[in-house]
């Protein structure tokens, strides 16, 4: 299973503070969870075939192993604080579960 979450950053906030945090904890501290196989953040450039600016700013991609186990990880006292991070940085983050075909 992948969840795909699209976001753009708070107003105010900074990109460069985002990037270093989402290097140093957030990315590291996802992918050290026993139920997430991979997981990887992107920020977004344009469009394809496009001037115009992406809806969003960021993507991130974590693949997991099960919705259960995933579920038990973040739920964590532990990793509400990375999870608490996010939240400074985001605004209105849109998770979208997904399955392949």
């Amino acid at each position: 299973m992948r969840i795909v979450c699209l976001f753009n950053l708070k107003e105010g906030a900074s990109r460069e503070a985002y990037e270093a945090w989402a290097r140093g904890t957030d990315i590291p501290g996802v992918n050290a969870l026993g139920s997430v196989r991979g997981f990887t953040v992107h920020r977004a450039t344009g469009l394809f075939g496009s001037d115009a600016k992406p809806p969003y700013d960021y993507i991130e991609v974590i693949d997991i192993h099960g919705m259960d186990a995933f579920v038990a990880d973040v739920s964590d006292p532990e990793f509400q604080k990375v999870a608490a991070g996010f939240g400074e940085f985001t605004d209105n983050p849109c998770f979208i579960l997904t399955e392949d075909l």
